[in-house]
This record gives structure tokens, C-alpha cells and sequence, in this order.
């Protein structure tokens, strides 16, 4: 046989399975594609759901009014989204998804791998606070602001390594509880933090929030849970208000008395989950 025909034997047989995998993908019901992706994001705690959707080729869902959920209330929603399966990765039994969506004039896109015990890229660009959720429904927090961030992570299911990258403003964060003792009403100007991901556990390299008059800096370790929500934290929270912004917040501030360390700097240490943050 010359090498002519053998290609054309090959080019036709690759044809054949893409063919005879679309047309198994036309009879796959949508509900079944959705019910895939909440089984790979339950071992985090998570559920996704959609006011209407339908296929998207070759292999996915597009719709509209997504919300991304946990146990304790929705996370993140989207005007409209896709969520698609890539094929070339699957061929080579490699699970791919890539997620476009967007919602008031933010945007995000992903993209995940079974690849390297898993792996995540992330691109989080214009998106307002105020249109998450999470803030008013877990965290009962009001919030307000513009946030970028980017992320790159493998080893979803191991010891993980990579980063995480945030940047935000105008943010306006008010009703903050950690327990039951309450954190300043404060507006930044600028967010802006970095997380590492090293063997697994999450380093915040840096994270601050620079107000007129507060500034607080974030620092320590989050170590790996059995989901995202229960990851146990060992972090410093420093704050540093302005006299004049202390005076206005005194109530507050007095109820922080105890993590004064010197004066107009006060340190404290958090513990408990990240989906759970607790004073120690």
C-alpha cells in the first residue's frame, strides 16, 4: 500500500469516529451533559444551574441565568454562559472544558483539564461585585466595586501549584462579620493581592486594601480541605486606621480593643475555613 492511500485510510477512519462521535453527542439529552458537570463539581461542594439552556456544538450547554452554587446559597450568577467539552484533548482521553460567560459588562472565561491531576486557568476582567451573590447570601456582606483576576492552578487533586492573582476598585465593602464581631465600613480605592499555590497549600503572598482611611493587610497560609469551603486558615490580618477614621468607628474599633499591638495597628489572627473565617 503507498503512503497516499495509507493516509487517506487514516484521514477516513478519523473522520469516521469524529463523525460517529457527533452523532452520539445529537442524541446525548442536555439534562444528562448538566448532571456530568455537577458530579466533577460536587467533590468541591458546588452545583451549577441555568434558567435555560440548550446544546452548544460539538459537545456542551449555553444558556442563560447560571448560577453557581454551594450548600450554603449561590456564588456567582451569569446573564449567559457556555460550558463546552473540547474534543481534540478527549480524543487523546483527556477531559477539557471551557467556560465563556458574561454578566453586566464583566466577563469571564476558563478553561479545566484532567490533565496533571487537574488543572484551571482563569480570566476574570470588569466584573462587579455587586452582581456575586455570595456576598449578600453566605457572607451577608454588601459590596460594591470593579475586580479583575487571574488564575493558573494544576494539581486540583494533589498538591496543587500555581496562582492566584486579584486586583479591584473603587471596592466598598460594609456589614463584614467575622463570628459575631463586626470589621469597619470601609471604601478602597485599590484590592490587590497574590496567592501561591505551593505542594498544595495556598500562600497569600500579598493582599492589600488601601482606603483614605484604612489600610489592611492580609498574610499566612490556606491549607487544603476535603472541598474549597472547608480549607482550615492560619492568617494575620493587620489593620491600620487613620485617627480620624478610628473616631468614626470607634464602637467597632473598641470591640477590637484586644488585637491592638501598638498603637493605630491592630493584628489579627484568623482561623476556622475559608468558607468559615473565624477571629482566634
Amino acid at each position: 500500500m503507498t503512503a497516499a492511500k495509507t493516509a487517506r485510510y487514516v484521514a477516513g477512519a478519523v473522520a469516521a469516529l469524529l463523525l460517529f462521535i457527533l452523532l452520539t453527542i445529537a442524541f446525548i439529552p442536555r439534562q444528562a451533559i448538566l448532571d456530568a458537570l455537577n458530579r466533577g463539581l460536587a467533590e468541591q461542594g458546588l452545583s451549577l444551574s441555568a434558567i435555560s439552556f440548550g446544546k452548544a456544538l460539538p459537545l456542551g450547554l449555553r444558556g442563560t441565568g447560571w448560577s453557581l452554587s454551594s450548600t450554603r446559597g449561590p456564588l456567582l450568577t451569569l446573564d449567559r454562559a457556555s460550558v463546552r467539552l473540547q474534543l481534540v484533548p478527549l480524543l487523546r482521553g483527556i477531559i477539557a472544558v471551557t467556560i465563556e460567560g458574561a454578566t453586566g459588562s464583566g466577563r469571564i472565561s476558563a478553561t479545566a483539564t484532567s490533565a496533571a491531576s487537574g488543572t484551571l486557568r482563569m480570566d476574570i476582567q470588569g466584573l462587579s461585585l455587586e452582581q456575586i451573590p455570595f456576598f449578600t447570601t453566605v457572607a451577608g456582606v454588601r459590596a460594591a466595586g470593579i475586580v479583575n483576576c487571574q488564575a493558573e492552578v494544576s494539581g486540583l487533586r494533589g498538591r496543587g501549584s500555581g496562582f492566584v492573582k486579584l486586583d479591584a476598585r473603587g471596592v466598598d465593602l460594609r456589614g463584614i462579620k467575622l463570628g459575631e464581631t463586626p470589621l469597619p465600613d470601609a471604601a478602597y480605592q485599590t484590592v490587590q493581592g497574590m496567592l501561591r499555590i505551593r505542594g498544595g497549600t495556598g500562600s497569600v503572598e500579598s493582599f492589600t486594601l488601601q482606603g483614605e482611611g484604612l489600610y489592611v493587610r492580609l498574610k499566612g497560609d490556606i491549607v487544603p480541605g476535603s472541598s474549597l469551603p472547608d480549607s482550615p486558615l492560619a492568617l494575620t490580618m493587620e489593620l491600620m486606621p487613620k485617627p480620624d477614621f478610628l473616631e468614626r468607628q470607634k464602637f467597632v474599633f473598641l470591640l477590637l480593643a484586644k488585637y491592638l499591638d501598638t498603637p493605630g495597628h491592630y493584628q489579627i489572627p484568623l482561623k476556622g475555613t475559608l468558607g468559615k473565617p473565624l477571629m482566634e
